[in-house]
């Protein structure tokens, strides 16, 4: 059959359509993907969260003292060692010796190291976006937390004892910042010694300062002395607090953590035991309970009593039966009596203010007493932890200079623009082009569906016979 004669017109108009339907689809996917893009650019980041690192710890340096601070002022601060950044880098030469790439092994008796326990991250506080006069947020931000002085059975047959008190410190905020430390220490204990750290009285402690980059965090370890009569105060509680500035920032922010001393049951008496469980407050602030257990180990029934001591601001808001306030801070409860070999148990509701729960963890004391039928009365005392979530949370940073009880995180995202309650700049660019883009998407439809029309409405041409087929 021969071939059909097609106009070169039509041909050429039928190549022309492709490319131009072909751009307009192309233009239109590619901007139909653009408000995508613009919508997820503002919550890149909202809420900066320190990552966590390797767990082995080189050897410990120590920065320089805080030039500023009147009184003593330390010649170096306490030994640091790492833990998901470098170490803190040193303003002046570092004591012991040092280098910026790896601390080797102190010359002198600096504290040994240990791999860092994982610490949680604690749950972020979101503010809302700030007012058109609010002032800018501030580069500054500065967490600490710290373990507590837990003592073995051992502290009972020693004239006085040395404990560890492990603190980490990290650079929450924005910019490069000196970090100070302090610390308060209850009466029965004293610093054994902490390099880079002097007493200012009244159990007062102020330590050197370190220079730290943003995210750094270290840890550092305080050498503390418990006497061997420091348990006749129990409950014992201290707290740490540290500042960070920096050159050419207004003002400062500030952090503290308590610890609480835990001594074990004691001085040891034959024939009584004694048991405490640790009291923890939820994100809610509610009561929580408490639960002391009384044990007889001898061999004649006695009558239990057991007496609670607690901190300020922790309190029993309704005693059971069986129980009464003596004194502030001090529920007396009867557990009846208790026969031999057998435990007797007391549970009592405590709550706290917001105060004591921000700076938990606290410890409170209970005194367990067992009067037998025949023989001499025993009497041992104990302490317990107290903690709150409240404790945890990280609180934003808004103003040049915010102080926060239990951490400061500055803010490093711009505000969104919200006139009278309206969508943002963003959010208008964003449905600006998707409107846009379905414009292009209609009119490339639109060009499609002319040209199929056309060429189904087009009279067909009628083929012609070559020479050749005509022979």
């Amino acid at each position: 059959m021969a071939p059909a004669d097609v106009s070169p017109a039509r041909w050429a108009r039928s190549r022309r359509v492709v490319p131009l339907l072909a751009v307009p689809l192309v233009l239109g996917l590619a901007l139909t993907a653009v408000p995508g893009w613009a919508a997820a650019a503002p919550s890149a980041a909202l809420v900066t969260t320190p990552g966590t690192g390797p767990a082995d710890e080189p050897d410990e340096q120590t920065p320089t003292a805080d030039p500023t601070d009147t009184g003593p002022v330390p010649t170096t601060a306490p030994p640091t060692s790492p833990e998901t950044t470098p170490p803190a880098t040193p303003t002046a030469d570092p004591d012991p010796t040092a280098t910026e790439t790896g601390a080797p092994a102190p010359t002198t008796g600096a504290p040994a190291t240990t791999p860092a326990s994982p610490v949680p991250v604690p749950p972020s506080v979101r503010p809302s976006a700030p007012g058109p006069g609010a002032p800018p947020a501030s580069p500054l931000g500065v967490r600490v937390s710290t373990g507590d002085i837990q003592l073995s059975g051992r502290y009972w047959n020693a004239a006085s004892t040395v404990a560890t008190l492990r603190v980490s410190i990290t650079n929450t905020g924005t910019a490069r910042a000196r970090i100070r430390l302090r610390y308060t220490l209850p009466g029965g204990l004293t610093d054994a010694g902490t390099p880079g750290c002097v007493g200012t009285g009244g159990g007062e402690h102020r330590c050197g300062e370190w220079s730290t980059a943003p995210g750094a965090r270290f840890s550092t370890r305080l050498k503390i002395r418990i006497s061997g009569t420091a348990w006749r105060n129990m409950p014992l509680s201290g707290s740490v607090r540290v500042t960070a500035t920096a050159p050419g920032t207004v003002g400062s922010v500030t952090d503290n953590e308590g610890f609480a001393v835990l001594f074990p049951p004691g001085p040891p008496v034959p024939g009584i035991t004694l048991q405490a469980d640790e009291v923890a407050f939820d994100i809610s602030g509610g009561a929580s309970q408490l639960a002391v257990r009384l044990g007889n180990t001898g061999r004649v029934d006695a009558t239990g009593r057991i007496e609670v001591v607690l901190p300020d601001g922790v309190s029993v808001p309704t005693p059971p039966a069986g129980c009464a306030p003596t004194t502030a801070g001090r529920t007396r409860c009867a557990v009846g009596a208790v026969p031999a070999g057998r435990t007797a148990e007391l549970r009592l509701p405590v709550v706290a203010t917001p105060e004591a729960q921000r700076a938990a963890p606290l410890s409170g004391a209970v005194v367990g007493q067992l009067d037998p039928r025949q023989g001499r009365t025993r009497r041992v005392q104990m302490s317990f932890r107290i903690t709150a979530a409240a404790a945890l949370t990280t609180q934003v940073a808004a103003a040049p200079a915010p102080t926060g009880s239990q951490g400061v995180l500055a803010a490093t995202a711009p505000a969104l623009d919200r006139a009278g309650g309206g969508s943002s700049s963003v959010q208008r660019t964003a449905i600006l082009l998707i409107a846009v883009s379905a414009l292009l998407v209609v009119l490339a439809l639109t060009l499609a569906t002319v040209s199929l029309r056309r060429r189904m409405t087009a009279p067909a041409t009628k083929p012609t016979a070559t020479p050749a087929a005509l022979e």
